[in-house]
């Protein structure tokens, strides 16, 4: 008698696949430490019994097991289709090439996949005649013919590089080269060829691989315990390509309505990843990734085009197309701009193809490859192919993304016809030119059939004319023409369960060696979490969960802060004292513990990783402890959100800094305290009730604010005399809590009443524009119409005033990565009868070397304090930011993402003499370390009188509250 036994890992293993393959509901049969039986006699003859029973329970499970395998490998080798490999004439590979296949018997729509990065293609097909189309940029097409009958046929092809022929140029002194007509068509008619498409059904694959190359020594060395876990548990590690894998069913119709359904989706770490940033981005729009595209209408501003010859190849029906190849450069090269080439159309003037790169704003750069095939007349981007590579903060990587397209429904706008042509004015007129009313309320059908030829001026004015024109349609049906974006993603409950077979079908890219192994790697750790038996205890993790309950209370979440889910709406937040210790002059040393509780009625999700409360409560506490004054403050506040509307109530006694946009965080102004013997801050106690109501309207157009306050007001002291810092300076002692002013001989004030009541309006001069995913309507934040903001304040009680002030602010683009921001304010106290210290209009000053806050309307030098007003005041501040303007002339300083600016700060008030600052300014001092720091060289005004030179470290972080 043979009797085996199983160690634990082989026996999950072999009892989870019979399971997976007999589909069992029931746990599977294990044999597990089988006693040894030391008796023989009556004991033998039932474990022989036994051991006869199991041993064919396994042949039956076995046998069911490799009737599975055998019936998954018949299903894949009765797949059929093409695969080969595309090289060029030196047998290199060549990756990411495009493979088009046409039906030749059938009146199949194109179809078509990429190489990959080792330039093999699969794709499966039905049995049939194909004609086979391989394109690469750069490299002549050929077309071949395959018969495909069963399994997959190999089909190889080898391409030639290009041959070019140059057009016929004179070469006497200043004539233009071909190029720039080209790019006037191909720009004339950009916006046309977007508006070619009515709608489209495609199925997409798109792939994504990222691969961290190094890390530096520092964060190995800290973190070798989190990455050795992430290796093991999330499958991450240096040199090992991340993979995400997606296959959708997209479609659009115009104008803006894109549906997207995830049917597959693959992740080497187990998560789902959304689409890349270009999705649906095109190149005839004027802008593709926050960069200028060579064929937006301003491109003639940051390029120069060179014409490199033309070829011919093989068109749509049959027809010879020639192609332009028009290389492109970048005036100044850097962040916002391209360079390399593009393929444009001759006639038509559309993209045939390109191969372009940037860089971003972190120094990464960016490739990236189009070829465009011919869909019903149109030239549609079907092989896409982007590249980045680079490093930021230390971490090295690289990663591309390709999508290919397969359409299955394609209609074309009929007011667009490809018989338009198009011709250069400036070299040779169309015999008729329109006029404006000669366009104006003309439909684009009626003036196409009157004449065939236009000017790019023409062409440009008729486009218009007919976006005007839908858009009137648009409202007349009542639709909301203030949304730019309609898009939707649903996400099968199957795409994270396809099968490999299933894959195999879909993936038009197959993948490379070091791809599959990733596969491997994230399959067996998902195998290992899968097959726990049940009963089992996991000894490497037995008190992992314990620990990492979100709801299990531990004594170390006191001293941390934590947030405990409740339940699926409702979460208590605690955060601890010693998240917040401070140090000021007139409280000593504080900590500060708050306790709040959430509930939200209803969460509405944007993404994933985004969601909006449609109602939302929150009831809760900060308590503060003073160890200077030896006592406690502290606050309770109860508010209610829903959607865009919010109030809240909040009472109790606390201490505020005069400015009530605290020009200086507590966090730092502790350090300048406790380190530098600076005291900025300074404070007052309020005992107070608020009640508070904010509001947007008319979808967000207006925001309106109201507060009714009653407080009682006292002024405060340093806790105690002759305070000792932490570094005694020289020619520094710690100044009184009663702040300096010009304006009155003395800022002191009794302990006092005030009732206030503060109101305030913000609007946009142009309607907020809106996109809309899923059904929720989102408002775009790139409305760079100017906000205007008015706010009027009201005292009474102990204090009696009326102050009123408006305040314009705007921010527009003078050229790539360039911006001109600008804040001008006025106010003045209508009516100044009583008032104190604290209800002052002050100012964002600062007087510390190191500068925080909004950089466009915060002074660099101004005091706190030394000219807040209780009368009338003015202030502007404008901010310039270059991509080139001194040093950054250098394209090397460019391409590590420098940036300068130029401000000016001016205040008028009784007291300030024109106060004025004029500074220069350099963004990312530490290219790719600290890109978020600058640093500043400020020069001091009064009355056209040069006062002194200032220095100042900066950043837009936010430091404390």
């Amino acid at each position: 008698m043979r009797l085996y036994l199983f160690n634990d890992t082989l026996r999950q293993r072999f009892w989870f696949r019979l399971h997976l393959a007999c589909n069992e509901s029931s746990q599977p049969f294990v044999v597990k430490n089988l006693p040894i039986i030391e008796k023989i006699g009556k004991t033998v003859r039932l474990m022989s019994t036994f051991a006869m029973l199991l041993q064919l329970r396994c042949l039956m499970k076995n046998a069911i097991l490799i009737l599975f395998f055998a019936l998954c490998s018949t299903l894949a080798s009765a797949q059929t289709g093409l695969r080969g490999t595309v090289k060029n004439a030196q047998g290199e590979a060549l990756p990411f090439a495009a493979v088009i296949v046409k039906g030749t018997e059938t009146s199949a729509r194109p179809n078509g996949t990429i190489t990959n990065a080792e330039g093999r293609y699969e794709i499966a097909l039905a049995p049939g005649k194909y004609e086979i189309v391989f394109q690469y940029l750069g490299f002549q097409t050929i077309k071949k013919s395959a018969e495909i009958t069963t399994g997959l046929t190999t089909l190889d092809a080898t391409l030639e590089e290009q041959a070019f022929r140059l057009a016929e140029v004179q070469t006497k002194a200043g004539n233009e080269d071909p190029a720039y007509t080209i790019m006037r068509r191909a720009i004339a008619k950009s916006r046309f060829h977007q508006l070619q498409v009515q709608r489209f059904k495609a199925r997409v694959y798109t792939k994504s691989s990222f691969t961290v190359i190094d890390l530096p020594n520092l964060a190995e060395m800290a973190f070798r315990k989190q990455l050795k876990e992430a290796e093991k548990e999330a499958n991450f590690k240096v040199g090992v390509p991340m993979l995400n894998e997606t296959v959708a069913e997209v479609s659009f119709t115009q104008p803006n309505t894109f549906r997207q359904r995830i049917i597959a989706n693959r992740n080497s770490q187990g998560d789902f990843l959304s689409p890349n940033q270009f999705y649906n981005a095109s190149f005839y729009s004027p802008t593709i990734a926050n960069t200028v595209s060579p064929l937006s209408p301003k491109a003639f501003a940051y390029y120069k085009f060179e014409y490199k010859g033309t070829f011919r190849e093989p068109g749509p029906d049959g027809k010879t197309v020639e192609v332009s190849k028009i290389q492109v450069i970048p005036r100044q090269y850097g962040e916002g701009v391209f360079r390399g080439t593009i393929y444009i159309l001759e006639n038509t003037w559309a993209i045939h193809s390109l191969q372009l790169e940037t860089v971003n704003t972190i120094g990464v750069s960016i490739s990236v490859r189009h070829v465009c095939s011919p869909i019903q007349g149109v030239w549609m981007p079907t092989n896409q192919r982007y590249e980045g590579k680079g490093s930021y903060l230390g971490v090295k990587a690289t990663g591309y993304y390709i999508r290919n397209l397969t359409f299955s429904e394609f209609v074309v706008n009929p007011a667009f016809v490809e018989d338009i042509e198009v011709t250069d004015e400036k070299k040779a007129p169309p015999a008729n030119t329109l006029s404006k009313s000669d366009i104006k309320g003309k439909p684009l059908d009626d003036l196409v059939k009157k004449q065939k030829e236009f000017s790019t001026k023409n062409l440009r004015q008729l486009v218009k004319e007919y976006e005007k024109q839908e858009k009137e349609a648009r409202k007349n049906r009542k639709e909301d023409v203030a949304v730019v974006r309609d898009d939707s993603l649903v996400i099968d409950s199957l795409a994270r369960r396809r099968s490999n077979v299933f894959w195999d079908s879909l993936r038009s890219v197959p993948l490379t060696t070091a791809e599959i192994k990733s596969y491997r790697k994230a399959d067996s750790l998902g195998l290992v979490r899968e097959i726990k038996a049940p009963g089992t205890v996991d000894t490497t993790r037995r008190d992992s969960t314990r620990k990492k309950s979100p709801n299990k209370f531990s004594p170390g979440q006191l001293l941390s802060g934590h947030t405990w889910q409740l339940n699926k709406h409702s979460a208590l937040i605690y955060t601890s004292p010693l998240a917040r210790i401070e140090y000021n002059t007139v409280e000593g040393y504080t900590l500060e513990g708050a306790l709040n509780f959430r509930h939200r009625a209803k969460v509405d999700s944007i993404s994933r990783f985004r969601q909006i409360a449609l109602g939302e409560w929150n009831l809760g506490g900060t308590g503060r402890y003073e160890f200077g004054r030896k006592q406690f403050v502290g606050y309770g506040q109860a508010s209610y959100q829903y959607k865009a509307t919010r109030i809240g109530l909040s009472g109790g006694r606390y201490l505020y800094q005069y400015n009530p946009d605290n020009p200086i965080s507590p966090f730092l102004n502790s350090l300048t305290t406790l380190l530098f013997e600076q005291n900025f801050a300074k404070l007052y106690q309020k005992d107070f009730l608020n009640l508070t109501v904010t509001a947007s309207p008319f979808r967000n157009r207006i925001t309106l604010a109201g507060s009714l306050e009653y407080a009682q007001r006292s002024e405060l002291t340093n806790y105690k005399e002759g305070l000792s810092p932490w570094i005694n300076w020289k020619n520094r002692v710690y100044t009184p809590n009663r702040p300096d002013n010009d304006e009155i001989t003395t800022t002191a004030f009794p302990t006092h009443n005030a009732l206030i009541m503060n109101l305030t309006a913000s609007a946009r001069l142009q309607a907020t524009q809106y996109t809309i995913r899923n059904g929720r309507r989102i408002a775009r934040r790139d409305n760079e119409s100017p906000l205007i903001t008015v706010n009027y304040r009201k005292g009474m009680a102990d204090v009696d005033y009326d102050f009123l002030q408006a305040t314009i602010s705007h921010s527009f683009e003078t050229g790539i990565r360039s911006k001109l921001n600008y804040q001008l304010s006025a106010g003045t106290f209508l009516n100044d009868r009583k008032l104190y210290f604290p209800d002052f209009k002050h100012f964002a000053g600062n007087q510390f070397f190191f500068q925080q806050g909004d950089v466009v309307s915060s002074f660099r030098l101004l005091p706190y304090y030394q000219y807040s007003t209780g009368q009338r005041f003015a202030e502007g501040h404008v901010l310039a930011e270059f991509r080139k303007f001194f040093i950054t002339q250098l394209t090397l300083v460019r391409l590590i993402g420098l940036k300068e600016n130029l401000f000016v700060h001016y205040l008028y008030t009784p007291s300030s003499q024109h106060y004025t600052e004029v500074g220069y300014g350099l963004d990312g001092i530490i290219p790719q370390v600290l890109p978020f720091f600058r640093i500043e060289v400020i020069s001091q005004w009064q009355d056209t009188t040069y006062k002194g030179l200032g220095f100042r470290i900066g950043t837009t972080l936010k430091f404390g509250r």
